[in-house]
Formats: C-alpha cells, structure tokens, sequence
C-alpha cells in the first residue's frame, strides 16, 4: 500500500498483520480521489475508522489543510501515527483513541470530507451517517464518502445530505453525500 498522488506520492505506508483492518485497494482508493480531487486543496478531513490512516494521509497528500483519524484500536492509533511519521504529515495531524460514536457526540469541528470506511459487517456505517447529519459536523457543500462492500444497501436519504451515485469496483461500493 503507498500514496498515490501528491507531496508524498510513492511512500510506503505499513500496513497492519491480520485481517482486523481492511485497508482500501489501490484501485478503490484512485477512483476515489479522482472522484474528490477538486473538493481537496485547502479541506478539513475526518477519517472516522482510520485503520492505517491511508485516506486521510491520501487526501493530505493532494492538499488537505489538516485531517483527523480516529480508530478505537491501539494498534491502528499507532499504525496511523507512524505512517503520519513516514509521510512528514504529523503537524497537520491529529490522531485519536476513540469509538465512532463518542468521538462525534463530543465534536465540535465542522469537516469539508468525512471518510467513512468501517468494518463491513457492522452497522457502522449506518449509525455514522445518522450521528454526522444529527450533529452537523459537515460544512455546507461538504461530503461524506462511504465505502461498502457490493450487496450492502444505505439509506438513499439523510436529512441535509444530497446522494451521490453509486461507483462499483470490483466488490466494493463508493457512494458520496454532499451537504446541501
């Protein structure tokens, strides 16, 4: 797994043993920020299940501002941290030790981009959505990428957020939310 694109482009990122974290595919992850590159330059990012923290190091890459990562893992807390490390993008971060729900009752900051790319068999994703547009932590014109695997139907509707098309590669699902 490295960076694609950017101010880091071509760093290795380390990648977790095991299979608690399922990091993006190369192709998914390009199809993404080709998707998203305009949104980029001068964006607040959230990566809510930062796993190896590689879609907020992505998006840094390509001219974020600052992101934040929040993985309820120890492990991954300090995967993300030392691929911040690797890629010189730790003074535009901030990494936290937390579970998806308490982090966004307790946020006070608004995002431009909110990555959301929890474990597939959760119903992570859903409760997510439903605590980001009942909070409001997304700035006006803002998104919501979500990733899925093929099969996993969403909601077509949240309060505020206008839908996006699905994109299929291979198994997996991308659908974007833009504030309205």
């Amino acid at each position: 797994m490295r960076v694609i694109s950017g101010t880091a482009r071509g760093v290795v990122l380390k990648t977790p043993e095991g299979f608690a974290t399922r990091p993006t595919a190369d192709r998914v992850k390009e199809a993404l920020f080709s998707i998203i590159q305009f949104d980029l330059p001068g964006a607040s990012v959230l990566d809510l299940f930062g796993g190896t923290g590689q879609l907020g190091i992505e998006a840094l890459s390509r001219g974020a501002k600052n992101a934040v990562f929040v993985d309820e893992r120890g492990d991954a807390c300090r995967l993300i941290k030392e691929n911040l490390k690797r890629t010189n993008f730790q003074e535009l971060s901030r990494v936290y030790r937390s579970d998806y729900a308490a982090y966004l009752k307790k946020c006070t900051e608004k995002y431009d981009i909110v990555f959301l790319d929890p474990p597939y068999a959760e119903v992570f994703l859903e409760n997510s959505l439903n605590l980001i547009t009942e909070i409001d932590i997304l700035q006006s014109g803002g998104i919501i990428v979500t990733e899925r695997p093929l099969g996993k139907e969403l909601l077509c509707s949240f309060p505020d957020l206008e839908r996006s098309k699905d994109y299929k590669y291979g198994k997996t699902l991308l659908t974007l939310y833009r504030k309205r």
